[in-house]
């Protein structure tokens, strides 16, 4: 919880991307975000601790998280071996300052690294003092038919992880409610990333408001029933031709989230 009597906002280093991890920092800075996620990824600089840690300390913001390189575009980010990409993970987070390592759960076709993956997840945190915070999936649909493509499954709400969380425009596509969903998790959640969707089967990472979620009642949720985890704006600004553009989408996402944030509950019966 921040000094402003909410979570803190921060900015996922992929929601600048084209740009760099680099770029994102001096973003997050110049709109007052309060804390940055390093999406690890293809830009070597995202995988390097000594360049995460001095882009941290040039601008004044911390690291609220790492995200592990688990997405389909960084399966050979630091090797192949999953366990050892979290690993290797968690030891950046523990580096810079993060508590949290953001991953998703395997692919259908990661059985091996499936089968033992919940209490691999509570070992990794027990063995690294880092939380893992595992994050909702979803059915990857095509046409009418909708293939389960993770395992355990999409929904961390199903399994018995000490950390998890929730992604909106993941939800979006899963056709599941974020707000039952955190009610399900309750304590067990501990990291939002703010975004948006519409009943689409593509991932949207829409600037939040500008999709069908409720992502300000979401928010409102949040506000209510006290969250202290990290709320991190992950968008898509991919089609901003410009970076007063991006800039302005970076801007409309914050705001937003403060707003909703910090929104004080209607009390019962107050006409309101």
């Amino acid at each position: 919880m921040s000094e402003r009597g909410r979570p803190r906002i921060g900015l996922s280093t992929s929601s600048v991307y084209p740009e760099s991890t680099a770029h994102a920092f001096t973003y997050a800075a110049s709109v007052g975000y309060e804390a940055v996620e390093v999406m690890v990824g293809i830009d070597a600089l995202s995988q390097q601790v000594d360049a995460v840690r001095q882009l941290s300390e040039h601008h004044g913001l911390p690291i609220s998280a790492i995200h592990a390189p688990c997405l389909l575009f960084t399966q050979r980010v630091w090797g192949v071996e999953p366990w050892g990409k979290l690993e290797r993970s968690a030891a950046m987070a523990k580096e810079v300052g993060a508590e949290v390592v953001v991953v998703h759960p395997p692919f259908r076709w990661q059985r091996e690294y499936a089968r033992d993956f919940v209490n691999g997840i509570a070992a990794l945190e027990e063995s690294s003092g880092v939380a893992f915070a595992v994050e909702n999936m979803y059915p990857w649909r095509a046409s009418r038919r909708r293939m389960e493509m993770y395992l355990p499954g999409w929904d961390p709400s199903d399994e018995p992880y000490a950390n998890t969380t929730i992604d909106l425009s993941h939800a979006a596509i899963a056709q599941s409610d974020p707000v039952a969903m955190a009610e399900r998790l309750g304590p067990r959640l501990r990291h939002i990333h703010l975004t948006d969707g519409t009943d689409s089967a593509k991932d949207e990472h829409l600037v939040p408001g500008r999709g069908d979620m409720g992502a300000d009642v979401f928010l409102r949720h949040l506000a209510a029933t006290g969250f202290t985890g990290e709320v991190v704006l992950e968008i898509n600004t991919r089609r901003c031709t410009t970076r007063e553009e991006r800039e302005a989408d970076l801007r409309e996402s914050l705001e937003f989230a403060i707003e909703h944030l910090t929104a004080v509950p209607a009390v019962e019966g107050d006409g309101r």
